[in-house]
């Protein structure tokens, strides 16, 4: 392949609060590059990426694409990590009609109704609802069931989402939410905040968070002093290799969703190589060390890109846009359809449990041994251990 390549830009947060998460995100998209040029590249051309540190600052993001697109004349663009990421490019993106395909970025089209925007997150098509409800479906099956919830979130655009599902989960199932707080993500300290919910000792606490501030969070809750029935639900931090060497067996106990895991109805073809060879170089490139959350969905977003490409024979934004809203796509996260909200046509979240760890060695959370899937019932490997004391206990 001696042709010009072609290019494909995108802002990512490789540094900052989401860092950690951006590293893995972009050794998986490395991975399909390399993947991709091996086979012979794109309409007989190699594919090279071009992706820029926005620092986890929304405000860098607009400049980022403008001058991707104005100055490195990139032939595509792609979405990078979260919201922090996703919101701020939309403006430009649909300024500029081009196709856009985003990772884990929750409910970003809502506002924007945007036909050429496309979400690699397993939500479904109403992701802020989705995220939650196994959390709340399992709480609800309890006994003595939970009556009160307190959320305490980050303050942060995501959040406003999963607050946003957690009331209308909590509702569905008669819970009353008795107290919301927003901390700022330089907290540090987390135990007076929680030390605070005394008072009305919640039944289920509702957590919303990054991954520095899910280390606080669980840490200040241990010094607390209060003991919830039901611990966790939308944390953006348990499902990564430093939060869980962090904390260890103080995550026992503790209920939170998750995209992917190495179980065996998920063993879709091709997930399992991919995932050997990410974890061979996830040390060396400063990713994540196991790479479940984020690694299948960023190799899946490229693989979309791909196959629009490559069944279009076209660089045009309107063609792929047409292409990849009718088709179905071939993915390491299984096949993929999207809706007319860009959404994924059907949700396929994961709620489990962490439950007896041990120590803080990384092999605890190598496959499903320490994660016991509790929602939903097709891919249950478990009951939840309840209350969250007895689980902590019980581990």
């Amino acid at each position: 392949m001696n042709a010009k390549p072609i290019t494909i830009g995108c802002s990512m947060s490789l540094t900052g609060p989401l860092g950690a998460n951006g590293q893995t995100a972009l050794l998986a998209q490395r991975i399909w590059e390399e993947d991709v040029n091996r086979r012979g590249g794109l309409l007989g051309q190699p594919v090279q990426l071009i992706c820029v540190d926005d620092k986890t600052d929304p405000a860098s993001v607009p400049g980022i694409y403008q001058r991707l697109l104005d100055v490195n004349k990139v032939d595509l663009v792609a979405g990078g990590y979260g919201n922090n990421s996703l919101m701020p490019a939309m403006p430009l993106i649909i300024q500029r009609k081009r196709y856009f395909v985003g990772l884990m970025g929750l409910s970003v089209n809502t506002q924007f109704n945007y036909p050429g925007y496309f979400a690699m997150i397993p939500t479904g098509p109403d992701p802020s609802a989705a995220l939650t409800e196994g959390f709340f479906n399992v709480a609800a099956k309890q006994s003595p069931r939970p009556e009160t919830v307190a959320i305490v979130a980050a303050d942060a655009d995501f959040t406003r989402n999963t607050i946003h599902g957690a009331t209308v989960n909590a509702a569905k199932h008669g819970f009353r939410i008795i107290s919301e707080n927003k901390y700022p993500l330089s907290t540090k300290d987390f135990a007076p905040l929680l030390r605070g919910l005394r008072s009305t000792s919640p039944d289920i606490l509702f957590l919303s968070s990054y991954l520095s501030d899910s280390i606080g969070l669980v840490r200040g809750l241990h010094d607390a002093g209060l003991e919830p029935k039901l611990v966790g639900g939308a944390m953006i931090g348990p499902q990564s290799s430093s939060v869980q060497t962090a904390l260890g067996p103080l995550l026992n106990g503790l209920v939170n969703y998750e995209y992917w895991l190495p179980a065996p109805k998920m063993a879709v073809p091709g997930v399992g190589e991919f995932i050997e060879r990410y974890q061979a170089r996830a040390a060396s490139q400063g990713a994540d060390a196991l790479g479940y959350y984020v690694a299948p969905t960023a190799y899946a977003q490229m693989q979309v890109m791909e196959q629009a490409i490559s069944a279009t024979q076209s660089l045009d934004d309107a063609a792929l846009v047409n292409y990849t809203r009718d088709a179905v796509f071939k993915t390491v996260m299984g096949d993929v359809k999207f809706a007319a909200s860009g959404e994924w046509n059907t949700s396929r979240l994961l709620t489990v449990q962490f439950r007896d760890i041990h120590s803080d060695d990384v092999a605890e959370f190598r496959g499903v041994r320490t994660r016991v899937v509790v929602s939903p019932d097709t891919l249950s490997t478990g009951e939840l251990v309840y209350p969250y004391a007895n689980a902590r206990r019980a581990t």
